[in-house]
């Protein structure tokens, strides 16, 4: 009998982009130095599924939008911070949708949602 093996070639992810994050650092210097570095650990994650990056960020939650998508919210400095992206994994890709504070984001109308 003979066996068959299936390699996957797993890649980094791409994080598009490092901009938002930057400009949120900017502008509220606290946020700076967690947001560098979510992005340098998500950079070399090799995702395949919300389980893959439970396991790295075990701080994240999946909520859908008005959109209908379902996008990761991540906790972020010590949970000072919110940080919202989509993740392809077909496409290895992790779209920077919104960085905001806690406070922000328990607002009670949750207008990000229907912006996104």
């Amino acid at each position: 009998m003979t066996k068959i093996r299936l390699f996957l070639k797993l890649e980094h992810v791409r994080v598009i982009s490092w901009r938002p994050l930057r400009e949120f650092g900017d502008w509220c210097p606290a946020a700076a130095g967690p947001l560098r570095e979510w992005f340098e650990v998500a950079s070399l994650a090799t995702w395949r599924n919300f389980a893959d990056l439970k396991g790295t960020f075990g701080q994240t939650d999946l909520v859908r939008v008005r959109s209908g998508r379902t996008v990761c919210v991540f906790d972020i400095g010590a949970n000072k911070f919110r940080l919202i992206v989509y993740v392809s994994y077909a496409k290895g890709k992790v779209y920077v949708l919104r960085v905001m504070s806690h406070r922000e984001y328990d607002k009670g109308n949750q207008q990000w949602k229907d912006d996104l």
